[in-house]
């Protein structure tokens, strides 16, 4: 008792107490900490089952994963789990040692009753760090609540193609864009404190988005200075700014190494040179696909023998490979044991930090006031209202009349609440378990009663699924809550997402021939399971509209009705399809519960759209990857430039959004016409809005190295701000540049800062380029280091 009582003495630090734990910890209690159980397999109905905990948890675990992901539990009943699970390990275990729970949150905590907001690649359409840390901020409270200590979020890999289903939780394709929002979510999530937030795990490090054409898993085939320069920055920015707890693997190999066992991916890079000292986990069955799919050992105490030297500390979602496998490859010397020691030991810091040997229940009873209050349900309503963007507005179609006479609401998306959901939202992910949710009767009718074999789950009618939804607000019921007592607003479906019958079609040309305007609804369904087309293994080679959705929208158009499209997916689309023949264009992705109220603020002009592509839109698949911060050699063909058949151009740049008003750039001013390389250098502008109402614009910075001893990108960002103006309001945007931003690894892997001429850019989209101006570098070339860099700064006056 006196050494349980020295453990959980405070006033020593987390090193030396998890040391002094270990000391004390024998072989079996040491691997019990390096992996998980499934929570289903210690819950029986609604409860914690002390039965099975008797076998799953004899001699403790590091991990229970994925109580609220994988169960129909409410709040109130997760949270006496939780209790029950850690009352077990405190008091029947010989150490007393506390379980983290962990959990998902790529768009709002993943289980029942939680706010579900805009999915990954809609926050970073909001270009608003800030908004982004308190959507992390309501994640911290609720999981808190619950006891659940830990968070498999954020999604930081870079996304350069659309074909990979994933790039839905990722916010897209720029390593500075996704390390701003990274570095905010993270903040939102861990607080202040670890002992007072919730453990982020930034994944999958690193190239996973990047893979050969866009499968799911498959190879990255990038050099290492691209690695280094345009993939790390977004996980280096967590670690550096954030102090990010935890960090996961990603699945796919780099050169013919998979991730999880690459000793120069997890040791050599990202704690010798990032300085990483949080907890390494595996994303699901990594270690065992050392085995199944990537076929680099021979069983599975040689998968862990890889994992585990090459600093994998914990294997998830449960223990096998660092079971038995890894007990016996100890006993018979095949494995070190002090790479056991040294896992364990970051596994039980990690505990002592987030304070759960002093705080290890909740009140279960409180749990559910905190979720998804009113505050909340505003906060995702504001996300989401400031993650659409206007991709076009011919004739200023946009915003209409909420007096509107007659309005009719055609495509498979306007009446659904299952596909404003992407495939990390709680609703969705019960889709793995349960099957497919169905809405509507004939919809209803087709439900079976299923078992997941992908996760463990209980049989379900799934039918029932609608329940488990948090309220969630349509686009029809969006419409018509905004749209004036006398509009008649009338539905027609015109499709399916992915059918390919047209025998809708004369319904819905008809309905929208006798209306005043036609909003068309229209995306994808993102989920894991077949039948989904974006999503995790959803990867598709069409990224154009699945179905017959184009073909639909050009009927419309043709019918002579002013026809705006909504866009409700989480895949950025190919829309050369029908880009031409409809005036109005409203890119949504996935926007969660209070979607269909965003919509309609945004429609009826409640607020104007200031949401940016995160992403570049191409005109085609056969374009990819495309995207804006290309080389020189690049984007182009030579010597003609476009292809044989088509234009080399996107459709829209990353960037891109439109808006209800006009913002004038002015008064461009850089503090100096030369630098070194330690300077920071000031550029300034004035932004007007020049139009008639307020609204936000998007100021985004740019530079270029004109010339320098490796090709350099023909632009990057390096900053950017919302700002809100009222009509005929002016401000000044100040970016303080640090200029060792401008460093590269040289010819020979050196990373440094040369003189030359460097552009710098202002504008609205990384083509709408509204001021530019050219400072000099000067000085001799000199190696920085990177932890030395600072982020830009940002002020308005």
């Amino acid at each position: 008792m006196a050494d349980r009582e020295s453990e959980r003495d405070k006033r020593r630090g987390s090193s030396e107490r998890a040391s002094g734990l270990l000391e004390r910890m024998t072989l079996r209690e040491k691997v019990a900490q390096l992996g998980g159980v499934w929570a289903a397999s210690i819950i029986e109905g609604d409860h914690f089952s002390e039965a099975s905990a008797k076998q799953e948890l004899a001699h403790g675990t590091g991990h229970v994963t994925r109580i609220g992901a994988s169960t129909l539990l409410r709040p109130r009943q997760s949270a006496e789990v939780v209790n029950g699970i850690q009352r077990y390990l405190l008091e029947n275990t010989r150490l007393g040692i506390p379980a983290i729970i962990h959990e998902e949150s790529c768009a709002g905590y993943l289980a029942r009753d939680a706010t579900q907001f805009p999915q990954a690649i809609g926050l970073a359409s909001t270009w608003q760090p800030e908004l982004i840390e308190r959507v992390g901020q309501v994640i911290r409270e609720q999981m808190r609540a619950v006891g659940a200590r830990q968070t498999l979020a954020p999604v930081l890999d870079i996304a350069r193609d659309p074909r990979w289903g994933r790039v839905e939780e990722t916010f897209g394709e720029d390593p500075h864009l996704a390390s701003r929002m990274g570095v905010a979510y993270v903040r939102g999530v861990q607080g202040d404190s670890l002992a007072e937030g919730v453990a982020a795990t930034a994944k999958h490090f690193m190239g996973y988005g990047a893979s050969e054409a866009g499968l799911n898993w498959a190879p990255t085939q990038l050099p290492r200075r691209e690695l280094l320069e345009r993939i790390l920055p977004p996980f280096e920015a967590a670690i550096r700014e954030a102090d990010l707890a935890s960090l996961m693997n990603g699945y796919q190999e780099i050169d013919g190494i998979p991730c999880g066992a690459s000793r120069w991916l997890l040791d050599e890079l990202l704690r010798g040179e990032l300085g990483f000292d949080g907890v390494v986990v595996a994303d699901y069955f990594t270690v065992s696909c050392l085995l199944s799919y990537h076929r680099v050992a021979a069983d599975k105490a040689e998968a862990a023998a890889r994992c585990l030297e090459a600093g994998l500390d914990v294997e998830l979602p449960m223990l096998d490979c660092y079971g038995e496998p890894l007990l016996q490859a100890i006993e018979s010397g095949r494995i070190d044991p002090e790479f056991v020691d040294r896992s364990v030991e970051r596994v039980l810091r990690l505990k002592f930090e987030l304070g759960l040997f002093e705080n290890p229940y909740v009140d279960a009873d409180a749990a559910p006031a905190v979720f998804d209050t009113r505050e909340q349900r505003e906060l995702a309503r504001q996300v989401a209202r400031k993650s659409i963007v206007l991709l076009k507005n011919e004739g200023g179609l946009l915003p209409l009349d909420r007096s509107v006479a007659r309005l009719a609401l055609i495509g498979p998306s306007g009446e659904s609440i299952r596909l404003l959901q992407g495939d990390y939202s709680y609703p969705t992910h019960l889709e793995i378990i349960f099957g497919p949710v169905r809405e509507g009767e004939e919809e209803a009718a087709k439900s079976e009663d299923t078992r997941s074999e992908l996760l463990p789950g209980q049989r379900a009618d799934n039918r029932d699924l609608l329940a488990c939804f948090p309220p969630t607000v349509s686009v029809l019921a969006g419409i018509r809550a905004a749209v004036s007592p006398e509009t008649r607003v009338e539905v027609a479906r015109g499709c399916d997402i992915d059918s390919s019958s047209t025998e809708e079609f004369g319904e819905a040309v008809a309905l929208a021939s006798a209306c005043d305007v036609a909003v068309v609804a229209v995306g994808g369904r993102s989920g894991l399971i077949r039948g989904c087309t974006s999503g995790e293994a959803n990867d598709r080679a069409n990224i154009g509209l699945p179905g017959v959705q184009a073909e639909l929208i050009r009927a419309i158009a043709a019918s002579g009705t002013p026809t705006v499209v909504v866009l409700i997916n989480g895949r950025p689309l190919a829309l050369a399809d029908f880009f031409d023949d409809v005036p109005a264009i409203l890119e949504a992705w996935l926007p969660g519960e209070e979607g269909g109220n965003a919509l309609a603020d945004i429609l009826f002009g409640a607020e104007s759209p200031a949401g940016r592509l995160p992403v570049t839109l191409p005109r085609t698949a056969g374009q990819l990857p495309l995207y804006y911060n290309h080389k020189p050699s690049g984007g182009r063909s030579q010597f003609h430039g476009d292809y044989a058949d088509l234009s080399c151009q996107p459709l829209l740049p990353f960037g891109h959004g439109l808006s209800y008003t006009r913002f004038e750039y002015s008064n461009l001013v850089l503090s100096d016409s030369e630098v070194v390389a330690d300077d920071r250098l000031t550029i300034s502008a004035q932004i007007r809005n020049a139009g008639g109402r307020a609204a936000d614009e998007v100021v985004q910075l740019y530079v270029n190295d004109r010339v320098a001893s490796v090709t350099r990108p023909v632009k990057q960002l390096e900053g950017f701000v919302r700002i809100t103006l009222e009509p005929g309001e002016s401000r000044r945007v100040i970016f303080r540049l640090d200029m060792r931003r401008l460093a590269f690894y040289d010819c020979d892997m050196r990373y440094r800062v040369e003189p030359g001429e460097i552009a710098v850019m202002l504008g609205s989209s990384s083509e709408d380029i509204r001021l530019e101006g050219v400072v000099a570098l000067v000085g001799e070339a000199c190696e920085v280091r990177r932890a030395d860099i600072a982020p830009t700064q940002v002020e308005l006056e």
